[in-house]
């Protein structure tokens, strides 16, 4: 039988990050200027990122050097180890073979800090001293909250309403590690103040939130914008994930069947499924599954099209599976998954049907976590559980096969909404197609 817990040593850490777009079969729509309507170039990104992440974004490279400094510092939590779920086998009964990579561990708790430590780094040295950022369930702020201590940046975070109020410990973690963090929409902001004006009751987006997160760093001449999940170095940063993962499933003799992760913008996902993409191509039946809420469905009933990446449209159009820029999902726990669009190479690759997505209802994602947490002991984030919850239904069928799922993070600080599902008082939310269309109905018009 193959080991339980497949590890690896500090100098297993990969060297380089693995770049997707060097292997896609058909290339990736380019990004427009929100504006001109024209491709995007270099120059159109400065005024937002520094340089070294704007040439990550537009590269063709197939493999991107880690910096000594970003090794280094990855070295306080990975690799990560990978995982048999034997307990939730028995559990099953099933006789597929479970793995899960634990990305947990990190000292944030979920798989964020593999690009917020890159991130924070590529700032701090093209001499930028103050960095904005948005976050939905908190993890990613808090992330980039700790990478921002760790090479000495101020942190400002945009955090999305409903989460600012119903995950506070995760804003307890931003300020313990020198963050600030404003409840979004809010009165700092042009964007901010234009919703609260229209919708004063709005639970807020990742969207809102990424709209005044942009509008701060672009009236500030010290300050940046960072982004926690969709654009392509992000992804570039989180193939560490996958790239370990390879290792692991080749030290315990494993060939994987099947390999699962959530997805709201795509981060997790694209780092843990997409280093496989060339295996994908050599051997089709290897299944990507691409798991999101039902309540925010992008991949399974948005539509492949260029959108603005904000509800303030401000950001560049980007060719993806969207709900419409100005979609306001319900405030479901699983806030990390609360996005209207998703990675345009997560979406290319859908389109192209190398990648499958399913939609999950809320009381079935805790129903898969509890279990999970019951056989196995880890307490999984809401977003994570999504991952599970596909998971078990892919066990069930009990057809023998290798399946990989990314645990992108723990459950610690979402305590009330397994005691609301505990209580039976947790609400499945199937948005409504109407407000779907409604929301599709304000895409930019591209030519």
């Amino acid at each position: 039988m193959a080991p339980e817990i497949v590890t690896l040593p500090h100098s297993d850490i990969p060297q380089a990050w693995y770049n997707v777009l060097a292997d896609l079969p058909v290339p990736l729509a380019p990004p427009l200027h929100p504006g001109t309507g024209q491709p995007l170039v270099a120059a159109d990104l400065a005024p937002i990122f520094p340089l070294a992440l704007i040439e990550q974004e537009m590269s063709g490279e197939k493999w991107i050097p880690i910096p000594a400094e970003v090794r280094e510092q990855y070295k306080i939590w990975r690799p990560t180890p990978l995982v048999r779920a034997v307990r939730l086998e028995q559990a099953l009964g099933t006789n597929c073979r479970i793995y899960f990579k634990n990305e947990s561990i990190s000292p944030a708790g979920s798989h964020k800090l593999n690009t917020a430590l890159a991130q924070a780094y590529y700032n701090k040295q093209e001499g930028v001293k103050r960095i904005t950022t948005e976050t939905g369930a908190g993890q990613w702020g808090s992330s980039m909250a700790f990478a921002c201590q760790l090479f000495g940046l101020e942190c400002v975070i945009y955090m999305v309403k409903s989460s600012y109020h119903q995950k506070p410990y995760r804003r307890s973690l931003m300020h313990i590690w020198g963050g600030t963090v404003h409840a979004s929409p809010s009165d700092r902001t042009n964007a901010g103040r234009a919703i609260l004006a229209a919708t004063p009751d709005t639970p807020g987006s990742l969207g809102i939130a990424i709209s005044e997160a942009v509008e701060d760093a672009a009236t500030h001449a010290d300050t940046k914008y960072t982004l926690g999940s969709v654009l392509n170095h992000v992804i570039l940063h989180q193939s560490v994930i996958g790239l370990e993962t390879k290792q692991q499933l080749k030290l315990a003799g494993e060939t994987p069947d099947t390999l699962i992760g959530c997805v709201g913008g795509g981060s997790n996902f694209g780092g843990f499924a997409l280093p496989f993409l060339p295996e994908k191509l050599a051997r089709p039946e290897l299944r990507l599954i691409a798991v999101e809420p039902s309540a925010c469905p992008s991949l399974t009933k948005g539509v492949f099209a260029y959108d603005f990446g904000d509800t303030g449209k401000l950001t560049p159009l980007v060719k993806m599976f969207t709900l419409g820029h100005t979609f306001v999902p319900e405030g479901i726990h699983a806030g990390g998954l609360r996005y209207h669009g998703t990675a345009p190479i997560v979406a290319h690759l859908a389109n192209l049907k190398l990648i499958e997505s399913r939609a999950i209802t809320q009381n079935t994602v805790f129903a898969g976590a509890l279990q999970f947490a019951r056989t196995e002991g880890f307490v999984p984030a809401p977003e994570t559980a999504h991952a599970i919850a596909a998971t078990i239904a892919e066990a069930k069928k009990n057809d023998g096969k290798c399946i990989v799922m990314c645990y992108s993070g723990h459950g610690h600080f979402d305590m009330s909404a397994y005691d609301a599902h505990l209580a039976g008082d947790l609400e499945d939310y199937e948005h409504p197609e109407a407000k779907i269309a409604e929301a599709l109905h304000h895409l930019p018009k591209v030519n």
